[in-house]
């Protein structure tokens, strides 16, 4: 069971890392359409969608990474009041009951919307027009590390639950 927490851990881990970097052509794709929109009077017909698709990646790939630390905002009122052993039995019966479900799911279904995509090479109906099926297969990816990073979570739970007793 260790190995399969670390695993997943360090997958979500490094795939965070390197998503966050897409930050930095963000960035530079922001600055560059600002300039030539308001320095030029001359917007580019791809910069907004570009930000769309890099930050979209970006969200989506860090899904595991913010999972495997706990970043996700969420309302732990009840939570942190209960002792550490009903703290990881309310984890575990959330995770089971509506996490690895929903994110299943989500993963299930996301897939198939990019293999439709794909199947059809999907291009966005804009004057750029680019490709939109591999931002879609991004958003897959990201379902699907979120959904292993719940079950890394599951299995820490379920771990520490064994070391409580």
């Amino acid at each position: 069971m260790e190995t399969i927490i670390r695993g997943l851990n360090a997958l979500n881990e490094k795939v965070g890392f390197y998503s966050s970097l897409l930050i930095l052509p963000l960035v530079a794709v922001v600055i560059y359409e600002v300039f030539v929109r308001y320095i030029f009077s001359a917007p580019t017909s791809w910069g907004f969608e570009m930000t769309t698709f890099l930050y979209g990646m970006h969200f989506m790939l860090c899904l595991g990474d913010a999972q495997r630390t706990d970043t996700h905002v969420r309302i732990d009122i009840f939570e942190s009041r209960l002792l550490p052993r009903n703290r990881n039995i309310l984890r575990i019966i959330t995770n089971v009951c509506l996490f690895i479900p929903a994110i299943g799911f989500m993963a299930f279904g996301s897939i198939k919307y990019a293999a439709n995509s794909w199947s059809i090479l999907e291009r966005a109906s804009s004057s750029w027009n680019p490709a939109i099926y591999p931002y879609k297969t991004f958003m897959a990816i990201g379902f699907v590390l979120f959904f292993l990073a719940g079950v890394a979570k599951l299995l820490e739970d379920i771990r520490g639950l064994k070391n409580h007793n």
